[in-house]
């Protein structure tokens, strides 16, 4: 780690322990000097005709689900407030060349180079519409000015599904898809399931954080059979194992029949066949909610998860053993034949 990455990396840190400080107190807007420009520009005429952005940097601290959610955040509230998207790249520029998540957007790097200045804005809560209404106020007050708005770092948005047809767009139209690969069969119907384990398995004894992501083999297993029970007008179902480990960590799966183990697939190749499967069995886990939000199929997915769902007939939620909350509905051939 080099000096600018480690002087960045602490100021990351104070910046999340002042808002994890103030966040809750009447203080915590007077922190940014977005807010005080507000008060003392908000009965000036506006002058000047630049277009504005809005921008979220995806958490550079974080896995790739996570950048996920605060790059979709971003893209969300820009169109909330009638701003254009500014685009900051993920930790890992492979990942925006195997999205497509930036492509035909400004980067917040270029824009700075047009002689545009980053205003960072408060954290704010999308439901409380007076917090929402203050960002509103803030970004008024700078109309006509050449500004990327910065939200704070993880700013949340719950129903990440909003901008579900303009991500797809992004991503089956990048270049990366002509070097897609893909272990499928043809022929077969491929159903994906993600286990969640790794870090949460290791730390969930300590993080309660980790702990309320941690869903048994038993679940899994559950969600398998219900997809299945779901499928069973379909012959040739061939099931992924998408985890960590050994194949010793999940015997309870013996009892499936055609059933492939991808333990050792890296993250993008597991990304990947995720998004492709004709249906997903998701985990509490961005890294399995993000491919669903790209997947065309049929997805399973825990109801209780803290980002939301369309309600859709192709969204199935699964209580919290693994089993429908509803009767079956009529799956359609559409989906079930796209491939």
């Amino acid at each position: 780690m080099n000096l600018n990455e480690l002087s960045e990396k602490t100021a990351r840190k104070l910046r999340w322990h002042m808002v994890s400080r103030f966040r809750d107190t009447k203080l915590y807007p007077w922190l940014y000097r977005s807010y005080w420009h507000e008060k003392f520009h908000r009965e000036k005429n506006a002058s000047g005709s630049a277009i504005q952005y809005f921008a979220a940097r995806p958490n550079p601290g974080a896995g790739i689900g996570h950048q996920l959610a605060n790059w979709i955040a971003g893209y969300w509230f820009a169109q909330q407030f009638g701003l254009k998207y500014a685009h900051i790249p993920f930790s890992s520029r492979s990942w925006d060349e195997f999205l497509g998540f930036g492509d035909g957007e400004k980067t917040v790097s270029e824009l700075k180079k047009e002689g545009y200045h980053v205003v960072r804005v408060p954290m704010f809560d999308e439901n409380d519409q007076a917090e929402v209404q203050r960002i509103r106020e803030i970004i008024a007050s700078y109309a006509g000015k050449r500004v990327v708005f910065l939200a704070e770092q993880d700013q949340f948005y719950k129903a990440q599904y909003g901008v579900m047809k303009e991500i797809q767009e992004k991503f089956y139209h990048a270049q990366a898809r002509k070097k897609d690969k893909l272990i499928y069969k043809e022929g077969e119907f491929n159903l994906a399931l993600h286990v969640r384990r790794g870090d949460i398995v290791s730390d969930r004894d300590r993080n309660p954080n980790l702990a309320i992501r941690y869903q048994g083999n038993e679940y899994f297993v559950n969600a398998l059979k219900t997809a299945l029970q779901y499928l069973n007008e379909k012959e040739k179902i061939h099931i992924y194992l998408f985890s960590q480990g050994t194949e010793a960590d999940f015997p309870e799966f013996k009892e499936f029949q055609n059933l492939t183990f991808c333990l050792d697939m890296g993250a993008q190749e597991s990304f990947l066949h995720m998004v492709y499967a004709d249906a997903l069995i998701t985990s509490k886990s961005s890294f399995s909610y993000k491919p669903a939000l790209l997947n065309r199929g049929l997805r399973f997915c825990p109801a209780n998860f803290w980002h939301g769902y369309p309600d859709s007939d192709d969204w199935i939620l699964l209580d919290e053993a693994g089993k429908m909350q509803t009767l079956f509905g009529k799956y359609s051939a559409k989906v079930l034949g796209r491939r």
